[in-house]
C-alpha cells in the first residue's frame, strides 16, 4: 500500500484497470469452462444469464476505460450516448401522443446534449439545476403548446421522469470523473469504481437474502422479492464493500461506510422505483419487447446507477466542498 501511494494519480488509475481486467479475464475463462460440462435446463438457464452478465460487465468495464482514457470531452460524449439510448428505450415503452412529439424533441435533441455540455464544462452549480428546476417547468409548457389534453398530466409526468433518470441521473457519472475532490485531484475513477462496486453488492445480496430469507414483500404486486429485511442486508453489505474500498477513496474508513450504505440503498431503491414502472408499462424487464421496440435491456442494467449517482455525488461534494 506504501507504493501504491507513492504512484502518481494516472499511475493509481491505470493500475486499477489493469486488475479490474484481470480480475475479468478470470471470470471470463472460469465462465467458458463450466460450458462444457452437462447442465439441465435451470442450470442451462442460469449459465446463460451468467455469461450475459460477464459480457455486459465486459462492455462495462471497457466503456469505463475509454471514459477515463480519452478525456473529459469523449467520456462526457459516450455517457451522452448511453443516456440517449436508455431515454429512447424509456419513451418505446410508455405511452405518448402525438401532442407529445415537440417536448420528446426539446428532451433528446436540446436537454441532453445541454445537460452533458454543463458537465463537461464542470459548471456542477448549474448542471444541478438545469433539468429539476427549467427543464421541470418548460417541459408542460412546451407539452400544452402540442393542443392535446388527454392524458396530459400522465404523459407529461411520464416525459419529465423519463428525463430525471435517463439523463440527469446517469449524468452524474462522468461527473464524478471530472469531480476534483481536495486530496484526490485526478482520482475520479476510483469515486466511479466505488459507486459501481456498492451499488452491485447492495443488489447481489439483497437478491440472495429475499431468495433465502422468508420474509414478507413490500408491495408484492410490485415486487415479490423486495423486502426491508432484505434490503437491510443489502445496506450492510454496501457498507461493508465500501469500507473495505476506503484506501482508493479520500474517505475515512467509517465514511466509506456511510456512503457505501447511502449509494447502495438508493439504488436498491431506485431498482425497486423502476420495476414499478415496468409493471406500469406491462412489461417485466425494459427489454421484454425487443422485437417491437428495439430496446436493449439498458435500463435494467443502470437503473440503480442513475438513483445512486446523484445522490453520492451531491454527498462528495457537500462532504468536501467540491
Amino acid at each position: 500500500m506504501g507504493e501504491l501511494r507513492h504512484l502518481g494519480a494516472t499511475q493509481q488509475v491505470a493500475l486499477l484497470f489493469v486488475v479490474l481486467f484481470g480480475v475479468l479475464g478470470i471470470v471470463s475463462i472460469a465462465v467458458f469452462s463450466r460450458s462444457f460440462r452437462e447442465r439441465d435446463a435451470a442450470s442451462e438457464a442460469a449459465h446463460e444469464r451468467l455469461v450475459r452478465d460477464v459480457r455486459a460487465v465486459w462492455a462495462g468495464g471497457a466503456l469505463f476505460w475509454i471514459a477515463w482514457a480519452s478525456g473529459a470531452f469523449v467520456s462526457t460524449l459516450l455517457f451522452g450516448v448511453l443516456s440517449f439510448v436508455a431515454l429512447r428505450e424509456f419513451v418505446t415503452l410508455t405511452h405518448t401522443r402525438r401532442g407529445d412529439h415537440r417536448s420528446l424533441i426539446l428532451a433528446f435533441f436540446v436537454v441532453l446534449p445541454a445537460q452533458y455540455v454543463l458537465v463537461g464544462e464542470r459548471l456542477f452549480n448549474a448542471f444541478t439545476v438545469f433539468i429539476p428546476v427549467y427543464v421541470f417547468f418548460a417541459i408542460p409548457v412546451v407539452s400544452a403548446l402540442g393542443n392535446d389534453p388527454q392524458r396530459f398530466l400522465e404523459r407529461t409526468a411520464k416525459i419529465q421522469w423519463g428525463i430525471m433518470v435517463c439523463v440527469y441521473g446517469m449524468s452524474h457519472a462522468p461527473a464524478l470523473l471530472l469531480l476534483d475532490v481536495p486530496g484526490a485531484a485526478g482520482r475520479g475513477a476510483f469515486l466511479v469504481l466505488y459507486l459501481v462496486l456498492v451499488v452491485a453488492a447492495a443488489q447481489i445480496a439483497q437478491d440472495a437474502a429475499s431468495r433465502r430469507l422468508r420474509a414478507r414483500p413490500v408491495a408484492r404486486a410490485i415486487s415479490r422479492s423486495f423486502s426491508w429485511r432484505a434490503w437491510t442486508v443489502g445496506l450492510a453489505a454496501a457498507g461493508v464493500v465500501g469500507a473495505l474500498l476506503a484506501w482508493s477513496t479520500p474517505f475515512s474508513p467509517l465514511a466509506a461506510f456511510g456512503m457505501g450504505v447511502l449509494a447502495g440503498g438508493a439504488g436498491s431503491l431506485g431498482s425497486f422505483v423502476m420495476q414499478a414502472l415496468q409493471r406500469d408499462a406491462g412489461v417485466k424487464t425494459w427489454s421484454g419487447q425487443l422485437s417491437v421496440t428495439g430496446a436493449v435491456g439498458l435500463l435494467d442494467r443502470t437503473a440503480p446507477l442513475c438513483f445512486a449517482a446523484p445522490v453520492f455525488f451531491h454527498s462528495v461534494r457537500w462532504s468536501f466542498g467540491a
